[in-house]
C-alpha cells in the first residue's frame, strides 16, 4: 500500500534544501554534471573550499543518494566521484535557478568561472531563435579540458571528448570563452590578446559563439 504524503512533502521545497541546501552542496554537484572526477579534481573546481568541508559534504550527497564513488580501472586505478541519475534531474533545476540569478543587476562577474561553469551555461543560454538552420559540430577546449558540441536543428548538445571531425576548435581560459559569449567582446580581439585559441573556420567558431542569450536584467 502507498503511503500517504502530506501536502508540504508534495511541494518539496524544503525536503529539497535538506538535500542540497547546505553551504557547496550544489556547487560539487555543478562539479560533478559533466561527469565523474577526482577528489583533488573537484577542491581546484571550487576555490575556497576546504578539503574537510568537501569531503564532508561528498559524504552527506553519498548519503542522500546523489553522489556515488567508484574505482576506476587500471591503468587509472583511482576512486571518483560520480552523480546519481537521480541528481543529474538537479540539471534543468539548477539552470532555472542560474537564469533567475543572471537577471539579478548586481550581479558578480568577479566570481570563480571554471570548465562546469562555462559549459553549464552553455547549455542553459543557448538560444534556438539564433540557431535557425545552424548545423555545427566544435571542438571545445576549456582549460585544456575536451568537450564536442553540436548544434543541428535549433538544439545544442555538449559531451566530453573529442569530435572525429570539427568544423572548428576554440581553446582558452573558461572566462575568456564567457567574454565573447556574454561580455560583447570581439572574437578577434580575444584571438589577438591570446586569450583564445581558434582552428579551423573562423566563422563557424564566432558563429558558435553567439548562439547564446541571457534573460532581462530584473527591475527594481
Amino acid at each position: 500500500m502507498a503511503t500517504s504524503r502530506t501536502y508540504e512533502d508534495s511541494c518539496g521545497v524544503a525536503h529539497a534544501l535538506e538535500l542540497v541546501g547546505e553551504r557547496w552542496a550544489l556547487l560539487v554537484v555543478r562539479e560533478l554534471m559533466l561527469g565523474a572526477k577526482r577528489f583533488g579534481d573537484i577542491k581546484a573546481g571550487l576555490p575556497g573550499i576546504s578539503a574537510n568541508v568537501l569531503s564532508h559534504r561528498l559524504d552527506e550527497l553519498e548519503q542522500a543518494g546523489l553522489v556515488g564513488r567508484r574505482k576506476l580501472p587500471k591503468p587509472a586505478a583511482v576512486w571518483v566521484y560520480d552523480l546519481t541519475p537521480w541528481a543529474r534531474d538537479l540539471e534543468p533545476i539548477m539552470q532555472t535557478l542560474g537564469r533567475w540569478a543572471a537577471r539579478d543587476p548586481q550581479h558578480r562577474k568577479d566570481l570563480h568561472f571554471g570548465t562546469a561553469s562555462l559549459i553549464l551555461s552553455l547549455r542553459t543560454n543557448f538560444d534556438p531563435a539564433l540557431a535557425d538552420g545552424v548545423h555545427l559540430v566544435i571542438a571545445l577546449r576549456p582549460n585544456d579540458e575536451s568537450f564536442v558540441a553540436r548544434v543541428a536543428r535549433k538544439k545544442l548538445t555538449i559531451e566530453a571528448g573529442e569530435p572525429a571531425q570539427a568544423d572548428a576548435t576554440i581553446a582558452g581560459d573558461a572566462r575568456a570563452f564567457a567574454s565573447v559569449t556574454y561580455g560583447g567582446r570581439p572574437l578577434a580581439d580575444a584571438i589577438a590578446a591570446g586569450d583564445l585559441v581558434v582552428t579551423g573556420t573562423m566563422a563557424s567558431a564566432d558563429s558558435f559563439l553567439h548562439l547564446y542569450t541571457l534573460p532581462p536584467v530584473a527591475s527594481a
